[in-house]
């Protein structure tokens, strides 16, 4: 290793300590044992640009350990991504572009929002997809998308279940441009990793399709290259194990002492001694190297620029298509699908939403997705066959029964840009999915999620299988739209809204169960986008309003027809969408739902999100788990019927 090579990392382990002490809070272990490995990557591997940080043709990194922050930042500070030595000495803290974890749109060079322990692997697997079926659909004599995929991480990444599920479907799919950096310290937070783990990894990753690679020295940087150049000949995914020393240099190294709390500033203050020059201090030799590395990476960019410009030239329409996929322009119209309204339409939503993200995958060719084995009963899945080893085309992927990596493969697929990422799945699993949803949403990102089978109309599955609480879980995560539409129109509107969105994930939510159409009358605009809107109107003066959505909205519609008959005169509005209702303007939300009526909110689930909408009124939901039994028993087991609804009506007026 080059005397310049030990300098630069020198440098960048004592800059990586004094943020951590300086904000009192970080982990020091990682920054100290992997910084000759991210060293390594950014400045011997990686294609990249810190000047255009959202290149599409540059290299991608996730660093699924995402509490290794400090060394990151200390990298894109090296690579000219912007930041500078005061972003550095603001490392966690409030408003900074340097916060405790990764986080994407916050910060320049950072592809993937990490941190919680499992995500970045799977979010990585994505990248890879997106790249193969990018560079298969649009290469030709020249290479317009041509990159890779590395992701760094430590034990608590492979340790979780959601990370097997991904490598096995990586492995599956011989995504061979996905390079996975294995800090390998034997330390975890709670003490050895032989506590808990004693699996044969190398066995394990071939079992799994992937090639395994290992480095026994992890200060070696001519070592860590090599083994990532023989990984790039590789036609799998490759892991490469590297041996380090946790906290490597501190006093407390080795140790899962060093994981997660600063070390004493005296410490720190003795290292800078030892290395030289003034706290938070780059060497001029330092800059000097990096300077002539990220002027290497502007000459490689520019080279790929050329092909880029020769490739528009030749071939025009492909390469505005591509563009526009990657500027994320492209937006569909009801029109544009071809449907007409029909009054008649009774099947069951799910089957709406199969049809109905056909045809919009018919409009836009990124779009790409698949089912958790469930296709076949949600009706939604990709087009133009199954994405594979032997097809890259496809637009379909198989899963396998393997939600929880379902949602932060899609995740990946969406952050890699030029793809739009769908996956459908039952309602009630949507719990394995939840910590990926909950990614989607803090990364603003626009991932589709189709789940059917939506309450207790399930049925003879029973409680298992009958979602009572996901629709709380959901409408709980912030910048989350949750949608559950009341028939044919509704589900029309929801996908539309769902593909039209640019930064915020949609949940649409259909039924098992067949339902009439509950719209009686057509129209122009997408009444969805509205959040909730008058679906029946009263006849002439306002006894009572009912509140509902899904099947439940057909529920209302029969009841208001019987209440009339008894001289009660209500309202029934659908509210399909609280997050888009929630950002309507107060006129608009009154002269739905106006002042002093009672209200009677009906939902088969939970529904802890009506009582804001009530005003005093009651409502109709279900806080038990659900019963197996014939879908109409359990509904009239739970009240979802029309006398209970009217006598409900009648007591509280």
């Amino acid at each position: 290793m080059k005397a310049i090579d030990k300098k630069c990392i020198s440098n960048i382990r004592v800059l990586t300590m004094e943020m951590i002490t300086k904000a009192k809070s970080g982990h020091p272990g990682i920054a100290l044992g992997a910084a000759p490995i991210l060293y390594t990557l950014f400045t011997k591997v990686m294609k990249k640009n810190g000047l255009d940080s959202k290149w599409f043709n540059r290299d991608r990194f996730v660093l699924a350990a995402g509490h290794g922050s400090s060394l990151l930042y200390a990298l894109l500070h090296l690579s000219d991504y912007g930041l500078t030595i005061d972003d550095l000495k603001e490392f966690r803290q409030l408003g900074s572009i340097t916060p405790g974890h990764p986080e994407f749109n916050v910060t320049k060079g950072v592809d993937a929002t990490s941190g919680p322990l499992g995500q970045g692997i799977p979010m990585g697997i994505g990248m890879a997809i997106s790249e193969e079926f990018l560079r298969n659909k649009y290469n030709k004599d020249i290479d317009l998308v041509d990159y890779y995929t590395y992701v760094l991480c430590g034990d608590g990444d492979l340790q979780e279940g959601i990370t097997c599920e991904a490598l096995s479907i990586a492995g599956h799919l011989k995504l061979n441009k996905l390079i996975i950096l294995y800090d390998s310290n034997d330390i975890q937070l709670d003490g050895e990793v032989s506590k808990c783990n004693s699996e044969n990894l190398k066995e394990k990753m071939k079992a799994l399709g992937f090639s395994y690679f290992k480095v026994n020295d992890g200060e070696n940087c001519d070592d860590i290259l090599k083994k990532i150049n023989e990984a790039k000949k590789s036609d799998k995914p490759s892991l490469i194990e590297i041996k380090t020393i946790i906290g490597r240099t501190a006093k407390k190294q080795n140790s899962s002492a060093v994981h997660g709390a600063p070390l004493a500033s005296d410490e720190v203050e003795e290292m800078r001694t030892n290395f030289g020059g003034k706290p938070f201090e780059v060497k001029k030799a330092v800059y000097n190297y990096f300077k002539e590395v990220n002027e290497a990476n502007i000459e490689v960019y520019n080279y790929h620029k050329q092909l880029e410009k020769a490739y528009s030239e030749k071939y025009p329409e492909e390469y505005a298509e591509f563009m526009k996929l990657q500027n994320g322009t492209l937006e569909i119209t009801r029109d544009d699908l071809g449907l007409t309204f029909d009054p008649t339409y009774n099947k069951a939503t799910r089957y709406v939403a199969g049809e109905v993200t056909k045809l919009i995958s018919k409009v836009d060719p990124s779009i790409f997705g698949g089912s958790a084995d469930l296709a076949s009963s949600t009706t939604v899945f990709g087009v133009d066959g199954d994405f594979d080893a032997f097809n890259r085309n496809g637009r379909n992927i198989n899963f396998g029964v393997r939600e929880n990596a379902m949602g932060a493969i899609c995740n990946g697929i969406t952050l890699n840009g030029g793809m739009r990422a769908f996956c459908s799945g039952f309602f009630v699993f949507s719990d394995y999915m939840k910590p990926a949803m909950r990614m989607s949403a803090l990364m603003d990102l626009p991932v589709i999620y189709c789940f059917s089978h939506d309450s207790i109309a399930v049925g003879e599955d029973g409680p298992t299988h009958q979602p009572i609480d996901q629709l709380t879980m959901l409408r709980s995560i912030p910048n989350m739209n949750v949608i559950r539409p009341s028939g044919r129109e509704e589900t029309i509107e929801a996908l539309l809204i769902a593909y039209n969105s640019k930064n915020n994930p949609t949940c649409v939510v259909t039924s098992r169960q067949v339902m009439d159409e509950c719209r009686s009358f057509a129209s122009k605009d997408n009444l969805v986008s509205k959040g909730a809107y008058v679906v029946s109107c009263e006849k002439e003066n306002i006894d009572a309003i009912l509140l509902a959505t899904g099947s439940e909205v057909e529920l209302a519609i029969k009841a208001q027809k019987e209440l009339l008959v008894q001289g009660v005169d209500v309202r029934v509005v659908s509210i399909p969408s609280f997050y888009l209702f929630d950002k309507q303007n107060k006129e608009y939300q009154e002269q739905v739902l106006p002042k002093g009526k009672f209200i009677l909110g009906l939902e088969m689930s939970e529904a802890a999100h009506f009582y804001k909408y009530l005003n005093g009124g009651k409502l109709l939901n279900v806080s038990a788990f659900g019963a197996s039994g014939k879908a109409s028993d359990v509904i009239k087991h739970y009240g979802f019927t029309v006398e209970n609804v009217v006598n409900t009506v009648k007591e509280n007026i």
